[in-house]
């Protein structure tokens, strides 16, 4: 008796290979190349970086427009704090009515005051609420905090006693004392607000802000460097 004959180009499961890849109907084997991963990886990559930075501006224009609506407050505040400089007519001209009183210096303190503590505020709660930070949100910061100034110098002044001193002296009559409108005579004062508010952001994202993790390099999967003379001989 003859053993079965095993049929050519059958083998065993143990035997066999790889799976082959099929021909396509034209005879061509189907195949991706690499040029054509990199470039879908670089495309994934840039619509993730778009989707990012347009993040970014939307919360760097959010942190503005808040912080410019803030400036109302500021300037409710300015025009409750300040002293007053008390004025008083003769029927012919207006004047002080304490030629040593500092109530005019003591409205550009306060309002230097409130900017401070609202820069340092307005920081605190922008750091709190987006910890990473990022250059849209560091400029809506410093552009709101900057226009929030100019919204309370001109809401405490438009608030204020009113700016024409004559029309005021006469309504009020001779030897009466009335107010002097609201002013602000040192205007580098209104860089109260975005100086704090830049420098607490700086010194909270640098305490508190994360780390980028270090690098570890790896030598063939060693936390250490090899040896180099592990090899020679004693």
């Amino acid at each position: 008796m003859t053993a079965p004959l095993t049929p050519q180009g059958n083998s065993s499961s143990s035997d066999s290979g790889p799976p082959q890849p099929q021909p396509s109907p034209g005879g061509e084997l189907p195949h991706t190349t690499g040029a054509e991963a990199v470039a879908d990886t670089d495309a994934d990559a840039a619509a993730a970086r778009a989707q990012e930075v347009r993040t970014e501006l939307r919360e760097g224009a959010v942190v503005m427009a808040v912080v410019t609506v803030a400036g109302v407050l500021l300037g409710l505040l300015w025009v409750w704090l300040a002293p007053r400089v008390p004025l008083i007519s003769d029927g012919k001209a207006v004047y002080l009515r304490n030629t040593e009183g500092e109530q005019a210096i003591g409205a550009d303190g306060w309002f230097a005051v409130l900017g401070l503590a609202f820069g340092a505020l307005s920081a605190a709660v922008v750091f709190l609420l987006r910890r990473a930070g990022g250059i849209a949100l560091v400029v809506g910061l410093a552009a709101g905090s900057l226009l929030a100034s100019v919204v309370g110098w001109r809401l405490g002044v438009w608030l204020g006693p009113s700016s024409d001193v004559a029309a005021h002296a006469r309504a009020v009559g001779k030897g009466v004392v009335f107010d002097a409108p609201l002013k602000l005579a040192a205007k580098g004062t209104l860089l109260a607000w975005p100086l704090a508010a830049m420098g607490a952001h700086l010194g909270l994202t640098a305490l508190f802000g994360p780390r980028d993790p270090e690098p570890v390099l790896s030598w063939g999967g060693s936390e250490a460097p090899p040896d180099p003379g592990a090899g020679q001989n004693r």
